[in-house]
């Protein structure tokens, strides 16, 4: 809105005003914005939320620290959504297609998740949400934006190719014209864009409409897991906050490169028209997650939920998608992968050596795999060799793992010439 204001009031000759032209200042303006208003709202809205007495439940699991986490409010992903939707709807083009579908991905995701710690806070049931309504609600996201990014004409890339001269210098052209693709970026390889009607070549007249059916099942896959994965790394304060903030300054780089045409020229990488507004929005993510951890770092003053896990993983994966970056996901979000994998490995280990053995074993103490640093004991490797296993304290864990996203969010960003 503000844009729109200060591109008037520019048109009027009024000193300053042209500032909000650039990129750079109106994401800058926005990460301050989003910083402020969760700092700002966060104590009023946990007052609130202490108020309407919304506590985490608490199962004994024999965690460190656990039972100290009974009657922390809850549902404070509502932080996080303000302060991502007032920033973007001041500082970014809202006639832009890809803001617009961040923004209803943001709303769209955070009454999914909102739905499900009211069924769990007000209803009393622990188990929140039967899981099949959480599918069919990223699924019909998923859905949507891929038939969106299908459909609307303004969903163009102008595609990159690498030529060599008679000296043997390879220079990087573009096509002459935007077109509709299903191209995306492919991390490792030389000549880096993967395009989804290769794996339909077979269907001859009809390869590009199955092409975009493949796109689209693709779109609606990556959104229901990295928001899953999102929702299972939420288990220790400050964990799914921070590491959402890096990833969030990954995708601002990605979608900066993206846009700029010098830029995307050198790393020799697909350039995409209006992808810049999404700096904007990249900028209001970061300072949304950066001003959530003032109340949610340890020890946590209030908890996300699902109202603000499923959210933060819907729009990094929303987002991936639009920049055609959905196949770097398993570098950047290497946390939410691990953490995933930790409980898909754990359930199939425990039902193959049930039926086996009739006795279930486990490979980690407990998943996902934040806990298994947590819980005393041992189990799997450490338990056959009589390992001894020192709790690890949750602050250093949390750390720990951001370090560690640290490192794949350079490492996704480095993919990007390293071919």
């Amino acid at each position: 809105m503000l844009y729109y204001l200060f591109n008037f009031l520019d048109q009027l000759d009024m000193p300053g005003a042209g500032m909000f032209k650039y990129i750079s200042f109106r994401s800058g303006l926005a990460l301050i914005l989003s910083l402020f208003i969760s700092t700002a709202i966060g104590r009023r809205i946990i007052d609130y939320l202490q108020r309407l007495q919304i506590g985490e439940t608490v199962r004994n699991l024999g965690l460190e620290g656990q039972m100290s986490k009974k009657g922390t409010p809850t549902m404070g992903g509502v932080i996080i959504i303000i302060a991502i939707v007032i920033p973007v709807l001041l500082c970014a083009r809202l006639t832009n297609i890809y803001v617009l579908l961040m923004l209803f991905t943001t709303l769209w995701l955070g009454a999914l998740g909102f739905a499900d710690d009211y069924i769990k806070v007000f209803r009393k049931n622990k188990e929140g949400m039967k899981g099949r309504f959480k599918i069919i609600g990223q699924t019909g996201l998923g859905l949507i934006v891929g038939m969106v990014l299908f459909i609307s004409p303004d969903v163009v890339i102008i595609e990159n190719m690498e030529v060599r001269n008679s000296e043997g210098i390879e220079n990087v052209h573009y096509h002459a014209k935007e077109t509709k693709s299903t191209k995306t970026t492919i991390p490792f390889v030389k000549n880096n864009n993967f395009d989804y009607a290769q794996l339909v070549s077979w269907a001859g007249d009809y390869k590009e409409e199955l092409a975009w059916l493949v796109f689209v099942v693709m779109t609606v896959f990556v959104v229901t897991a990295v928001s899953n994965g999102a929702n299972l790394t939420d288990g220790l304060d400050g964990l799914a906050a921070g590491s959402s903030a890096i990833i969030g300054v990954v995708l601002g780089i990605l979608a900066y490169m993206s846009s700029h045409f010098q830029f995307s020229s050198f790393l020799n990488i697909m350039f995409i028209p209006g992808a810049e507004e999404l700096v904007v929005f990249a900028a209001a993510f970061v300072g949304a997650t950066v001003g959530f951890l003032w109340y949610n770092s340890y020890p946590a003053q209030v908890f996300m939920g699902d109202t603000g896990s499923l959210t933060l993983g819907g729009i990094i994966a929303v987002f991936a998608i639009i920049i055609r970056k959905e196949l770097l996901i398993p570098i950047f979000c290497g946390i939410f992968l691990v953490e995933s994998l930790s409980v898909m490995i754990q359930v199939g280990y425990f039902k193959y050596t049930k039926r086996k053995y009739g006795e279930g074993r486990r490979v980690f103490k407990m998943t996902p795999l934040h806990h298994h640093f947590q819980k005393p004991g041992n189990a799997g490797i450490q338990a056959a060799f009589q390992k001894p296993f020192n709790v690890i304290p949750e602050s250093k864990i949390v750390v720990r793992f951001w370090l560690i996203g640290i490192i794949l969010a350079a490492m996704a960003i480095v993919t990007l010439k390293m071919r």
